[in-house]
């Protein structure tokens, strides 16, 4: 193997990885700006270099033309078209849905819905790209965030970590194990698909215990929303005394309210029955003239008080805890509001039952204030006056529509607006299939497969071309696309050889298990600062070169071993966002570099332990 020598290439390049590490960890810069920052200089040290006297010559560390060559990257593009995949999937409520279901299998809890999400998108990624899968669970993790007011921070790093390690599961669920066979030796046994399973499982496995028991000590809690001065609960309380809250009660057959109409129920308790459940059926306002089935479920809205009261006449106590009514209910499909009837309307003079309120505009009416009076109670038999406010519980979809009658005018304005577009679901799985298996069936590009998706949505009216713009986290693909150079300087410049090689020397003649931890060590390092195909390009013949040395010197050092070890090492990337999924999350979830060194030095150390003692337990 030829000696390699530090020129002054290298030396540059070194200095320039320091300068990026001490950017990143110090914050004095946007992450983002620190990568363009560092990019910039790529190009400029070398004509500084040429200008200033006493100075070496310094050759091109990147060349010119290929110093952008990031933005236009299969890696970059493919994070691009992925946004625009999940947004149209998030568009037409396909998202919505995935979160009920997850919630559904995994609960409520932190505890819960981690492992259900994390152990979801770790075998996803095990047959496509990590970044796929974790593109595909931003949106549904955002709606899980929202409707159980879990920070997104505490739910993101879980499953982005798990998408990563994920693609060790398969030896096609990452591009360092799909390289693998092909920089072996020809008389050397290849791997087959399934070798790495157990080692990919266990891996998985520890991320999931890892974030459930240290979970709340290590990840953050930022709130990916800004939260507003005064909440809805805090306005109402305070203009109207409404003090409410939404129960889930279950309706025995021998409860009173059996074949009661909600109107009775209604008028005789004071409370609002927003919703019914019978024969797996769900009904959202129901008709006022409903009857109350057996063994069926309602959503009943009411104050401390009036739920009280309520409960004295039920077989099972009511409970805060939604179940079948959790996706219908959530704050970001419905909630409370205020509208006006406006002067002119017809609803003047005539009831809330005359106009069929609920049925007819999907309104459930809460309180009523006309003037300086709030009423309260029999507010079905008040005929209705141009000026009068009345509180509702309404979905944000009912509201909308409101704001184009002009019978009402619509106070409340500060409420989700989202226009979902259900009719588009064919299109949008559609073409989601399509992409997924040019992935999985075709030797296409990542980048081309997942762009032919994404262009079939916008196409098919899944999204228009300015909700694709929007959807994309520009800081992301600034960030990923301003470190490629960087990794390319340290691969162009012979620095990546040159710290293998020193280092492995200067280890001299130790025990097999020494020098495979360092290789392990040295493929991690090199993942973080390149590219982790240029990693295992670089460190694979390497290390069989080493392993074959021991072997020689008389070690039980196997280079099929210290191949393998190499490529699953690739994935061993937590401590700071460079891997395409943790610059993915980093943005929605509000992260900081710190936070990745916080949660991602304990997984990394982690990840090595159980990775090394797995690989030599199977092989």
């Amino acid at each position: 193997m030829e000696n390699l020598t530090l020129t002054t290439e290298m030396i540059v390049v070194l200095g320039l990885l320091a300068f990026t590490i001490f950017l990143f960890v110090s914050e004095i810069v946007r992450v983002d700006l620190a990568a363009i920052l560092v990019m910039v200089l790529i190009g400029l040290i070398p004509l500084v270099f040429g200008v200033v006297p006493l100075l070496p010559e310094l050759g091109e560390l990147v060349a010119q033309d290929e110093l952008f060559s990031g933005f236009a990257s299969n890696a970059v593009i493919s994070i691009i078209a992925v946004m625009i995949i999940g947004a149209g999937l998030d568009k037409t409520g396909v998202m919505h849905k995935v979160a009920s279901f997850i919630m559904r299998v995994g609960g409520t809890g932190e505890k819960r819905i981690i492992p259900t999400v994390s152990g979801t998108v770790g075998v996803i990624s095990s047959f496509m790209q990590n970044i796929g899968a974790a593109a595909l669970f931003m949106p549904v993790m955002s709606r899980i965030s929202s409707r159980l007011g879990i920070p997104l921070s505490r739910l993101l790093m879980p499953m982005g970590f798990a998408a990563i390690v994920g693609g060790t599961i398969t030896l096609v669920g990452s591009s360092p194990l799909i390289l693998l066979n092909d920089l072996l030796p020809d008389d050397m046994e290849r791997f087959e698909l399934f070798d790495v399973t157990p080692i990919g499982l266990a891996l998985l496995a520890t991320v999931i215990v890892y974030f459930v028991l240290l979970g709340r000590y290590v990840l953050p809690s930022v709130g990916a929303q800004p939260v507003a001065t005064e909440g809805t609960r805090d306005y109402f309380q305070r203009v109207y005394g409404l003090s409410y809250g939404i129960h889930e009660v279950r309706i025995a057959e021998s409860d009173p309210l059996v074949g009661r109409t909600v109107a009775d129920v209604e008028r005789e308790t004071g409370v609002a029955i927003v919703g019914s459940h019978a024969r797996d059926e769900l009904r959202m306002a129901p008709w006022t003239g409903y009857e109350i089935q057996p063994n069926s479920r309602l959503a009943v809205l009411a104050s401390p008080r009036r739920m009280e009261e309520l409960s004295r006449h039920l077989k099972h106590p009511p409970s805060s805890d939604l179940d079948v009514f959790a996706s219908a209910l959530d704050s970001s499909q419905s909630g409370i509001a205020e509208v006006a009837i406006s002067p002119g309307s017809n609803l003047a003079g005539k009831t809330v039952t005359e106009v069929a309120m609920r049925q007819t505009y999907g309104l459930s009416v809460m309180r009523m204030q006309r003037g300086g009076e709030v009423y309260r109670e029999g507010l079905r038999d008040i005929p209705l006056e141009p000026g009068d406010i009345l509180v509702v519980h309404t979905t944000w979809t009912s509201l909308a529509r409101l704001e184009k009658d002009r019978d009402f005018v619509v106070i409340t304005s500060d409420y989700p607006r989202e226009e979902l577009r259900p009719s588009k679901v064919p299109h949008a799985l559609g073409f989601l299939a399509v992409a997924v298996s040019l992935i999985l069936f075709t030797d296409l590009q990542l980048s081309i497969a997942l762009l032919t998706g994404a262009m079939g949505m916008i196409l098919t009216g899944v999204l228009s071309l300015d909700d694709a713009y929007n959807s994309i986290s520009w800081k992301t693909v600034f960030l990923l696309a301003s470190l490629i150079p960087l990794g390319m300087a340290v691969e162009n410049t012979g620095t990546a050889a040159w710290i293998a090689q020193n280092t492995l020397e200067m280890l001299g003649t130790v025990p097999p298990w020494v020098l495979q931890a360092t290789i392990f060590a040295l493929a991690t390092f090199f993942t973080l600062v390149m590219s982790n195909v240029g990693a295992t390009v670089l460190l694979v013949p390497l290390a069989i070169s080493f392993a074959t040395a021991a072997q020689a010197a008389g070690m039980d050092a196997d280079p099929r071993v210290f191949a393998i070890t190499v490529a699953i090492a690739t994935s061993n990337s937590f401590l700071i966002p460079t891997h395409q999924v943790n610059a993915l999350i980093m943005g929605p979830g509000g992260y900081r570099v710190k936070d990745y060194m916080k949660a991602g030095s304990i997984m990394t150390i982690l990840f090595g332990v159980v990775a090394m003692f797995m690989i030599n337990l199977v092989f």
